[in-house]
């Protein structure tokens, strides 16, 4: 099993999951910032020329919330899927909640501070993108009260990529005013078999992402 990867991208939802699981694999780095993703042997793996993308025999896989499912799916015994229905789409509903309602204004102010060049930014979208973080962190956070998991006292593959999402919106200083996320992700990166926090990758690479 290899794992195309980069830090700090949606890559460490993927190996969080492969290491919790204590799944081995070879992990494959592609560098970013040196174009890599658009070198023609990377797209003939992506297309898409994004990251980060599991291959496993036969099968190449990309995005990262089908890669972490696929892998929960295929090592069913280990636990971090439910096997009762109405557990799994339970799962799943906090999986897509991730990614729609927390991941996409938090990838709207990345490309306004960061991603797109200055002359493409739109700085109204980054004040409208927190506005729009903040009730559905609100969500969340009663959602949490009482729980150490998203699904009550089981850890699920939900909450490797919920954990992962939260660290992201730390990093865009968007959980002040939410301790009960804060203290949830702490708990979460502090699994023995955690992957690293988005800080570490950034600093990993020599990048401080909050000077831009």
């Amino acid at each position: 099993m290899k794992l195309y990867e980069f830090p700090p991208t949606r890559s460490i939802r993927v190996r969080w999951t492969l290491q919790e699981l204590g799944v081995p694999f070879q992990p494959i780095t592609v560098n970013m910032i040196a174009g890599e993703h658009k070198s023609p042997e990377f797209l003939k793996i992506n297309p898409a020329g994004k990251l980060p993308v599991l291959v496993d025999g036969d099968l190449t896989l990309t995005e990262s919330l089908a890669i972490v499912i696929y892998l929960g799916e295929k090592y069913l015994d280990k636990g971090f899927v439910p096997k009762d229905l109405s557990q799994r789409a339970e799962m799943n509903k906090w999986l897509l909640f991730a990614a729609t309602e927390l991941e996409q204004p938090l990838w709207r102010i990345a490309r306004n501070t960061s991603v797109y060049p200055e002359d493409k930014r739109i700085a109204a979208d980054v004040e409208r993108a927190r506005e729009d973080f903040a009730p559905m962190a609100a969500v969340l956070a009663e959602h949490m009260k009482g729980r150490q998991f998203l699904l009550a006292n089981t850890v699920t593959i939900a909450d490797f990529v919920m954990a992962y999402t939260l660290d992201w919106a730390n990093e865009a200083q968007l959980l002040d005013g939410f301790p009960r996320l804060q203290d949830y992700v702490n708990r979460m990166y502090a699994r023995p078999h955690a992957a690293p926090r988005i800080a570490a990758a950034f600093a990993s690479l020599g990048i401080d992402p909050r000077a831009n």
